[in-house]
C-alpha cells in the first residue's frame, strides 16, 4: 500500500471569507499544532471491494430524505460503500433505484451510502481530522461531521453537532466548517467558508480537513492550517453542549434544500475517496473516549411488562387511545398509567397491548407502519426489543423505526431496514 500524506502538510495557503456576526477572526496563515497520540483510526486498508470494518462503522439505511428532503437511498454493506484495494473508502452515488427501496418523494432516483460510528466509538475532546477527495457536480453533497452520542434522547439540535466540513457541488470552491446546537441549528452565526487560495476547486486534489475541540473552543483546519475558531462566548447562551462524547459520520448526500437536484452535468457515478480518518489526543487536553449511549434496558422475557421508550425519550404508544385491531402505533409523550404505553412480552415472540399483538402487513417493506391486530401466531406480529435495542421483526433484517427522525407526538412507527441508527434504538421499562 503506498505510503499516505503527513496529517500536517500545509501544502495550501488559505483565503478565508470575511467573518460573520458572532465569529472570532482568525490568523488563517497559522499552523497547526502537532496533535498527540491517535486514539482511533481507519485507514482503509482491505481487499478491492470489501466494505468497510463493522467494528468501527455501521450504516445509516433508507430513503426518509433526513430533514433536509435529500434524494437518495443510503444502502447497507458494501453496495454503495467499499475499500478499493489502494488505501481509501470510496462513497459512491448513484443515478438508480436500489431493490426494494422506498423514498420519501416515491420511487428512488439514487443510491449513496452514510458511515458512522454510533454504538462503536465516541470521544469527547481532540483532534477529528479526515483526508478525502470530494465529488464534483450540482446536487452533490460529502461531508465529514459529529454528532453528540445522547442523541437517542436528546434530539438535534440539543445534541450538538459539529461540521468538520461540508461541501456542495454548487460552489465548487468553496468547503464550510460550522457548529449547531439549541438556540442556533438553522442560522449561519457559526458557519465559516474557506477556499484554495487562487481559485481551483475542492474536487480537483486530497485535501485534509480537521478540527481540535477543546472544553472551550473549536478550531478548523484546512490543509494543516487554521481558518476558523469558535468559543464557548460564541454560542448563544445555554447553547454550548459539546461537553461530551460526539460520534463521527462521512457521507455524500445527492439533492437536499441546500445543494439543490443534480442537473444534466452532474457527473454519475460521484464518489467521496476517503483516505483515512483520525482522532488524536491534543496536548494538555483530557479527552474521554464514551461508551456506547445508554438507549436500552436489555432484553425483557415472556411475561415482563413495560413502557416502549424510544427516540426523543418517547414512548410506543396506540393511535386513537384505545387497544383496537388496526390500530396504528405512534410515538408520544411518556405518562404512568397510560394503557395504550403498556406492552407485555408474550410467549410466544409477541409485544402485546390491550391483548393484541404489534403487527406489520403482511408483505410489509420499508415504510409501512406498525399496527395492532389480532394475535394469530402470523410470523408478521414476532417483535422483541433485543439486548441491542433494537425493535426487531424476529427472521427479518427489519426494525422499528420512528418515522423522519421526528420528535413530534404522533410521529408513525415504520418498519424499516435495522441501521442502528437512534431513531432505531429502544429501551424496555417495567
Amino acid at each position: 500500500m503506498r505510503a499516505k500524506l503527513p496529517a500536517l502538510v500545509a501544502a495550501l495557503v488559505l483565503v478565508v471569507g470575511a467573518a460573520v456576526a458572532g465569529a472570532v477572526y482568525v490568523n488563517h496563515r497559522s499552523a497547526a499544532p502537532e496533535p498527540g497520540a491517535v486514539v482511533w483510526a481507519d485507514e482503509f486498508d482491505g481487499s478491492a471491494g470489501s466494505a468497510a470494518d463493522p467494528s468501527r462503522w455501521r450504516h445509516d439505511v433508507g430513503g426518509s430524505g433526513w430533514g433536509n428532503e435529500e434524494l437518495q437511498y443510503y444502502t447497507d454493506g458494501a453496495a454503495n460503500a467499499a475499500l478499493d484495494g489502494s488505501g481509501h473508502l470510496v462513497i459512491t452515488a448513484r443515478p438508480e433505484a436500489p431493490a426494494g427501496s422506498s423514498c420519501w418523494y416515491g420511487t428512488c432516483r439514487y443510491s449513496s451510502a452514510r458511515l458512522l460510528t454510533a454504538g462503536a466509538f465516541s470521544h469527547q475532546y481532540g483532534r477529528f481530522e479526515a483526508r478525502m477527495k470530494v465529488p464534483a457536480g450540482t446536487g452533490t453533497w460529502p461531508a465529514f461531521w459529529m454528532l453528540g452520542d445522547n442523541i437517542a434522547v436528546n434530539p438535534w439540535p440539543a445534541s450538538g453537532e459539529i461540521d468538520v466540513m461540508e461541501h456542495v457541488g454548487t460552489e465548487p470552491a468553496v468547503v464550510k466548517g460550522s457548529m449547531h446546537g439549541p438556540g442556533f441549528s438553522a442560522t449561519d452565526s457559526l458557519n465559516r467558508d474557506v477556499r484554495l487560495r487562487g481559485g481551483g476547486d475542492f474536487a480537483d486534489d486530497f485535501h485534509t480537513f480537521a478540527v481540535d475541540w477543546t472544553p472551550d473552543s473549536v478550531t478548523w483546519y484546512l490543509d494543516g492550517r487554521r481558518y476558523s475558531q469558535f468559543t464557548r462566548d460564541d454560542v448563544p447562551q445555554g447553547g454550548w453542549v459539546f461537553d461530551r462524547p460526539f460520534f463521527l459520520l462521512v457521507n455524500l448526500a445527492i439533492g437536499g434544500i441546500w445543494p439543490g437536484e443534480p442537473d444534466p452535468s452532474t457527473p454519475f457515478p460521484a464518489e467521496l475517496v476517503v483516505d483515512y480518518v483520525r482522532v488524536y489526543e491534543l496536548p494538555g487536553v483530557q479527552s474521554v473516549s464514551g461508551a456506547p449511549p445508554v438507549t436500552q434496558g436489555g432484553a425483557p422475557g415472556p411475561g415482563d411488562s413495560g413502557r416502549v421508550v424510544g427516540y426523543a425519550g418517547k414512548c410506543l404508544d396506540v393511535e386513537g387511545g384505545s387497544a383496537v385491531a388496526g390500530a396504528a402505533l405512534h410515538m408520544w409523550d411518556c405518562h404512568d398509567g397510560v394503557a395504550t404505553q403498556t406492552w407485555t412480552v408474550g410467549d410466544d415472540g409477541t409485544l402485546r397491548n390491550g391483548g393484541l399483538c404489534m403487527s406489520v402487513p403482511d408483505g410489509g417493506t420499508d415504510g409501512v407502519g406498525l399496527v395492532l391486530d389480532v394475535c394469530d401466531n402470523r410470523a408478521t406480529e414476532k417483535f422483541a426489543v433485543n439486548d441491542a435495542g433494537d425493535l426487531t421483526l424476529s427472521g427479518t433484517p427489519r426494525c422499528g423505526d420512528v418515522s423522519g427522525w421526528s420528535t413530534q407526538n404522533g410521529t408513525a412507527v415504520q418498519l424499516w431496514e435495522c441501521a442502528g441508527s437512534p431513531n432505531q434504538k429502544w429501551v424496555f421499562r417495567a
